[in-house]
């Protein structure tokens, strides 16, 4: 009797193998937020890399570059309170990143190339002075500004 032959379109297709927050309980050392917070980082960094690109081609992202765009997000999002937002996680360092990121990659929330390692994240930036010394606070000039009048008392 001959076996049944089985096709690739016939395969369920490969999906997480955890809820997000199942990896959360399994891992123990970072909350949810901060998976949250990781994947938006990727979302964003994402956009802002390969805006120009062709949707169909890869939109791949290495960890430093990942780690660059989560700590504009963190700085966009939280200004100078960034580092204790992040500290509040668990996040101290840009390994921490690479440690969330390849949780999501071993439960498959989350695709890596073979040249991807979580070797990528190790010391890519010092988290005091990335988001502390180096903030720089925006500030808008009114052009059309009315003059000053002084206050007669």
């Amino acid at each position: 009797m001959a076996s049944p032959v089985v096709r690739l379109d016939d395969m369920p297709p490969k999906g997480p193998t955890k809820s997000l927050q199942e990896v959360v309980d399994a891992i123990g050392v970072y909350p949810a937020d901060a998976y949250l917070f990781v994947q938006q980082g990727l979302n964003y960094t994402v956009e802002k890399i390969h805006k120009e690109t062709d949707p169909e081609a890869s939109h791949h992202v290495g960890g430093r570059e990942l780690c660059d765009g989560l700590r504009e997000l963190a700085l966009n999002n939280w200004g100078l309170l960034a580092r204790i937002v992040l500290s509040r996680w668990n996040i101290t360092s840009t390994m921490d990143f690479g440690r969330i990121v390849f949780a999501m990659v071993e439960h498959d929330l989350l695709q890596k190339t073979d040249e991807d390692t979580i070797e990528d994240f190790r010391q890519v930036y010092d988290f005091r002075a990335a988001f502390e010394s180096n903030y720089l606070i925006e500030t808008k000039t009114l052009v059309d500004r009315p003059p000053r009048t002084e206050r007669q008392s």
